[in-house]
């Protein structure tokens, strides 16, 4: 339960209020009076109060019940609140192309970008103040790629916003957040795209990050490091590289070539 700051920090939330690094936080999506918006935990509403001063629409999605109450008392007039977990919320409710624009618990990260990016009803771009490190994960180049990475990827352009210092927050946080902007892809990146064996693929490979591909790719798969070597050299992959230092094309060479590719 909150407390009488507002601050509930079992749910890892952390206050923002200076107007000026709001507006910035919401100037990457581009916002105008024909666009839908979609808030994931806002809290005290200082970010949803510039949403919708810029939006026709917010949706804002509230997990904690006494916030909900307090945002939804504010009576404005095209702000919506839902006391739910977005986690559990159905997408398919907003309008196709809507937006989202959010400052996220940094615990629940990976899964609210997986939940966007991979839904039938997917935004035209989500614009997320995260933790500077996972925003850095997000937009990670080959070398220090990760299934975060590799994931956020395969389903959007991401690109870096500003940084916002911890020291702008109540309770300041440990470490400093970034925007990171998230421009979904309007067709799959790869034609005649298999999601289930890509991700079977990229799984078996970082399964074992710290080994070399022949191996982490012959544990993951249930297959011989000869055989493993063999199909990681006839798709143009260096066996001796990690799965941190591949590409996304080349992952969907690996799984064009995979024995389990379907």
């Amino acid at each position: 339960m909150a407390d009488n700051t507002g601050t509930n920090k079992s749910l890892g939330q952390h206050w923002l209020t200076d107007s000026m690094i709001l507006s910035r936080i919401a100037e990457p999506a581009h916002l105008s009076d024909n666009d839908v918006v979609l808030e994931i935990g806002p809290g005290l509403g200082t970010l949803t109060n510039v949403l919708c001063e810029q939006a026709s629409a917010v949706v804002a999605v509230e997990f904690d019940s006494h916030l909900a109450r307090e945002l939804s008392a504010k009576h404005i007039s095209n702000l919506t609140v839902l006391h739910e977990d977005f986690l559990q919320f159905d997408l398919n409710q907003l309008p196709t192309g809507y937006k989202v624009v959010a400052n996220i618990p940094y615990y629940i990260t990976a899964k609210i970008v997986q939940k966007l990016l991979t839904a039938t009803n997917k935004p035209s771009i989500v614009v997320l103040l995260v933790q500077k490190e996972v925003a850095e994960r997000l937009a990670a180049e080959p070398g220090d790629m990760s299934i975060l990475a590799v994931s956020a990827q395969l389903y959007a352009e991401v690109s870096m916003g500003d940084v916002v210092p911890a020291e702008f927050f109540t309770p300041p946080p440990k470490v400093d957040s970034q925007v990171v902007i998230l421009t979904t892809l309007a067709q799959p990146r790869f034609p005649g795209f298999n999601e289930r064996a890509f991700f079977r693929v990229v799984k078996a490979g970082f399964s074992a990050r710290r080994k070399k591909l022949r191996s982490s790719i012959a544990g993951g798969l249930g297959i011989s490091k000869p055989t493993a070597e063999e199909l990681l050299s006839k798709s143009g992959i260096d066996p001796n590289l990690r799965a941190q230092d591949l590409s996304l094309v080349d992952w969907q060479n690996l799984v064009k070539n995979s024995i389990i590719s379907e």
